[in-house]
């Protein structure tokens, strides 16, 4: 699995299309992302850099997926042919829904999207995964960084190890970066 693309965020910050999350069932993640991608659909899986050692003993490095169940699409579609395109897929995804047992999906707003993407870019170091549950139990103060590489996005100001970190969450996953206490202002 080493040839995912790490997705650039540029190509979606002037864009205003929510999206989709999806999880699946079974080990077919790459099948989905391949064809989806082969049908320009843009999908992201959040990846990070994985440190291994091949069968001749050398130190490899290679993106991999965070979570092997989850991948987003961007809604460039109607709700009714979501179905359709994921027709080869029958029974091995599960579209998250806004509410447990509405037949509406959760659609993520493409500025979260576009945060969320940001903050999982496999360069940035000294970052934390989570689930959503939790994300839930981390108490913190809702901000906007105002200074330094994370300037302007926004999150939760949350305390893990005795580090600061700014917390961004979406329906299936959560991410933590590493962020300085004093370049994050309080939101109104």
């Amino acid at each position: 699995m080493s040839d995912w693309k790490k997705y650039e965020t540029h190509e979606i910050a002037l864009d205003q299309q929510p999206w989709y999350a999806l999880q699946l069932f079974g080990a077919r993640q790459k099948a989905l992302y391949d064809h989806l991608s082969q049908q320009g659909i843009n999908v992201f899986v959040p990846l990070q850099n994985v440190d291994f050692t091949d069968r001749e003993g050398k130190l490899r490095h290679e993106l991999r997926p965070v979570v092997s169940n989850l991948l987003f699409i961007k809604k460039t579609f109607d709700d009714k042919e979501l179905p359709s395109l994921l027709e080869h897929f029958k029974g091995h995804y599960f579209v998250i829904r806004k509410e447990r047992g509405s037949q509406e999906f959760y659609q993520i707003p493409a500025q979260q999207m576009h945060e969320f993407i940001t903050l999982c870019n496999p360069d940035l170091l000294m970052k934390k995964y989570l689930s959503e549950e939790e994300a839930r139990l981390k108490p913190g103060t809702r901000v906007r960084v105002h200074h330094g590489p994370l300037t302007g996005l926004t999150g939760r100001l949350v305390r893990s190890s005795g580090k600061y970190y700014l917390l961004k969450e979406i329906p299936g996953m959560a991410v933590m970066i590493k962020v300085t206490k004093w370049c994050c202002e309080e939101e109104e």
